[in-house]
């Protein structure tokens, strides 16, 4: 009886065997059960941040409820709510290297309806016709800054001198200091940036040292951020235009948004939020910008991305050096890129100098 119950060894083999295929298929449903659960996890968090973080921007009312009016309004005169493209947003950028000194300035717009962006970068020393002694575009904001508005006077003036060199406000502002675009580099691992040409400068008064090689290659945070600000060159590497330096910018800002913009980084989300709300000051709400990322998501990767720089007719060097805008090249590019109304922005809308008063 104790043989038949304990069974041959040849017995006690073959159950072991077959217990152990038995497990198998057990495994693998589990691992499948775990994959799956894992994807559907993932889908669920793009959805949930998605519809209960993204917040569609409402776009501001002109007239009576414009809050801008002691800026001259926010749209030229006579253009009405009516005249106003469905669906389009418009974005002022005003980029800071350290306290007030300005040093990128651009113009964003979205076509939601059309799936459609533009950048314009303006060039900092552009003139505009202002009292102040230095009449150059990025002084704005530091002069509405120091002159008793504090960061509220920066954002209204700097408002008040760009409508004079494309027609209208944009409906929101954003500035941020280029610490914020360290940090999102360093928290996607760093962009992937051609670099044109050597660029070496050292210059120990500011405590800058700037030493990045030619050719293909994967910057940190703060690597990029000397790519974006580098003009002037040391011994043995070339200085650039201001030009150079705003599609270098333009090209830190693509790959950015390439890698941000990656399904992989959704988790990154709340930490994307806590960059922005430390380093950046804006009208748009946290779900704005969720909502604005998740439309970039969703466009032909960053070609359809379009950079331009507004157009320039020269420059004037006494007795500061400007560059001048080129007035009617300005407003073709403006009204085919940026304007939010049908109707177009035309010379009357602009106060642009063709030279220095």
């Amino acid at each position: 009886m104790s043989r038949k119950r304990g069974g041959s060894r040849l017995e006690t083999k073959k159950r072991a065997k077959g217990g152990t295929s038995a497990r198998r298929p057990f495994l693998k449903a589990f691992l499948i059960t775990v994959v799956l659960g894992a994807a559907v996890l993932l889908a669920g968090a793009f959805v949930w941040f998605r519809f209960f973080f993204a917040v569609r921007p409402e776009l501001p009312v002109l007239g009576a409820g414009d809050d801008l009016r002691e800026l001259g309004g926010r749209a030229p005169e006579g253009v009405t709510d009516e005249d106003r493209k469905p669906d389009f947003f418009t974005v002022l950028i005003l980029g800071l290297d350290s306290g007030v000194n300005n040093d990128a300035i651009m113009v964003a717009s979205y076509d939601a309806a059309n799936r459609e962006a533009h950048l314009i970068s303006i060039p900092r020393d552009t003139l505009v016709n202002v009292t102040r002694r230095v009449k150059k575009i990025n002084a704005a904001y530091a002069a509405g800054t120091l002159n008793g508005g504090g960061a509220d006077g920066g954002v209204a003036q700097a408002r008040r001198e760009i409508k004079t060199l494309i027609g209208f406000i944009p409906d929101y502002y954003v500035v941020v200091n280029f610490r914020a675009f360290e940090r999102m580099i360093d928290a996607v691992g760093g962009v992937e940036l051609d670099v044109p040409y050597a660029m070496r400068y050292h210059d120990p008064v500011q405590g800058l040292s700037i030493n990045i090689p030619q050719g293909l290659q994967t910057l940190n945070g703060a690597d990029a951020l000397k790519f974006a600000r580098y003009r002037m060159g040391g011994s043995g590497s070339r200085t650039i235009s201001d030009y150079d330096r705003m599609a270098n910018q333009q090209a830190v800002i693509k790959a950015l948004l390439e890698k941000a913009l990656r399904p992989s980084n959704i988790t990154k989300l709340p930490e994307f939020i806590g960059i922005f709300s430390d380093n950046v000051r804006t009208d748009l709400t946290d779900g704005n910008l969720v909502w604005f990322g998740e439309q970039l998501a969703g466009l032909r990767g960053t070609d359809a991305l379009s950079t331009h720089t507004l157009p320039m007719s020269g420059s004037s060097r006494a007795p500061h050096w400007y560059e001048l805008a080129d007035r009617d090249a300005a407003l073709e590019l403006i009204n085919a890129t940026v304007n939010p109304y049908t109707v177009p922005i035309t010379p009357n809308d602009v106060d642009i100098l063709t030279g220095v008063p």
